[in-house]
């Protein structure tokens, strides 16, 4: 276990705030006489939530989220008045924790608290100031561990989910990092080696849901006796194999490689009920779909949900963003005749990352596909074997065993993480936690949160 440190400031109210851009932190001092004014008690708490709100996220907009914060920190200093304003717990904090750090659920005693931890938190991530953890599990009686391999991670607040190609999931208690449980589906004849391989995981503080390469769809309920319980069974034969899942509280996505026009199988998360299958993406890949049911190839494609309204899926050659309301209109494609290295497509609210054949990685909107930034991530020996993931302000890519950090932003290198993993199987980030799989079976994860 290892971290690096640095201070950290609460932002408004005089008490300080961390650097944008830069990152680093700016600390003001009270305000002076000069700047006290008799009248100061005229201005009202809902002008100065309103005037608040726009200068913060005229910040963040223009230099960076970070920003917000010293910007704050500033106006706050106008009276005391203002900072009364600043120390309650008024609709601002949960306005300004919504637009710029994209939190709707509450963890901390206040908005306020929330929107302090959040801003200390991305300070860690610009930083580099992590706690450094190997998770350890119990294998179970049945684990055959020749050739057991994690495919997949998923994160929430407080679990993480990993999925292996035996098919089984085992889940993880982030703040104690102990090993809840394993669920092994129930085992029936399939096509194929790794025809159970997990190939997908949305998961919750409430629920996990995960698919396998042959289709089959499973539930579990954290926290409580339910046993696992197939939601869908998967018919291989028609729809060719899974290659990517993924959802949100709305939807369910799934991403197949191996039928011609059935690439997207779209659930409504609700009823669980099958709304659309269609889709042409990845009609050109057939035969490395169906290889996959017998090796652990290259990746076909990825699939992201965006938000609820829309999704983001590529292959090797193409992007398209399409519309999840209304299954089966494309709402943006683009084709990169360079190619895209498919394990470094990755997504997060409105924005998304691919990396080409020659190394570079754009970083997108999902609603224009417009380019935000873009970075050069190394050389073609740098690229064997790329696998990225993206949270709300930064990117990360593992290549050669090594973890590199962009801000996508402006595309600024950050640092890489000091922690060697040698050949990484999966790799998944939110906003406070970085987690990956190595070949030799060990999982690792960062800690970036504010402590």
């Amino acid at each position: 276990m290892s971290s690096s440190s640095s201070s950290s400031q609460d932002v408004g109210g005089g008490d300080g705030g961390n650097g944008g851009g830069g990152g680093g932190v700016a600390e003001f001092e009270g305000p002076s006489a000069s700047r006290r004014r008799s009248n100061n008690g005229v201005w009202p708490a809902p002008f100065v939530e309103a005037l608040a709100s726009q200068v913060a996220i005229d910040a963040s907009r223009s230099i960076g989220r970070l920003a917000a914060a010293p910007a704050l920190a500033n106006l706050f200093q106008v009276c005391s008045t203002w900072r009364a304003v600043s120390r309650s717990d008024h609709p601002l904090w949960q306005n300004l924790t919504r637009r710029i750090w994209n939190r709707t659920r509450l963890l901390h005693d206040t908005w306020r608290d929330e929107y302090i931890y959040r801003h200390r938190t991305a300070q860690n991530f610009y930083i580099g100031r992590y706690i450094y953890t190997i998770l350890h599990f119990v294998p179970a009686d049945d684990d055959n561990d020749d050739g057991l391999s994690c495919r997949r991670l998923a994160l929430s607040d407080h679990h993480l989910a990993a999925g292996f190609s035996d098919g089984s999931v085992r889940l993880f208690h982030l703040p104690t990092r102990l090993h809840l449980s394993t669920f092994h589906p129930h085992p029936h004849d399939h096509i194929g080696h790794f025809a159970p391989a997990v190939s997908g995981i949305i998961l919750s503080d409430t629920q996990l849901i995960f698919a396998s390469l042959d289709g089959d769809i499973h539930v579990a309920t954290l926290n409580n006796a339910a046993p696992l319980r197939t939601s869908h069974l998967g018919e291989v034969l028609n729809d060719g194999p899974l290659v990517d899942f993924t959802g949100c509280d709305r939807w369910w996505v799934g991403l197949y490689a191996g039928v011609p026009g059935r690439a997207f199988h779209v659930w409504d998360a609700n009823t669980e009920e099958l709304v659309f299958i269609g889709g042409t993406l990845t009609d050109d890949y057939a035969l490395t779909g169906w290889r996959l049911l017998t090796e652990l190839t290259d990746l076909v494609g990825r699939v992201r949900v965006t938000s609820p309204e829309s999704a983001v899926a590529c292959t090797s050659l193409r992007v398209i963003v399409f519309d999840l309301r209304n299954q089966g209109i494309i709402l943006g494609e683009e084709e990169f005749p360079r190619g895209i290295i498919v394990g470094s497509f990755d997504a997060n609210n409105e924005a998304f990352i691919i990396v080409n054949n020659r190394g570079v990685a754009s970083v997108r909107r999902v609603g224009t596909l417009e380019e935000v930034c873009r970075f050069r991530v190394g050389g073609a020996a740098a690229q064997r074997g790329l696998l990225g993931c993206m949270n709300g302000g930064y990117a990360l890519m593992c290549a050669g065993g090594v973890i590199r950090v962009w801000e996508v932003e402006h595309g600024g290198s950050l640092y890489s993480l000091r922690e060697r993993i040698g050949e990484a199987t999966a790799l998944v980030a939110d906003d406070r936690h970085v987690a990956a799989s190595s070949s030799d079976g060990t999982i690792h994860i960062w800690d970036f949160g504010a402590q």
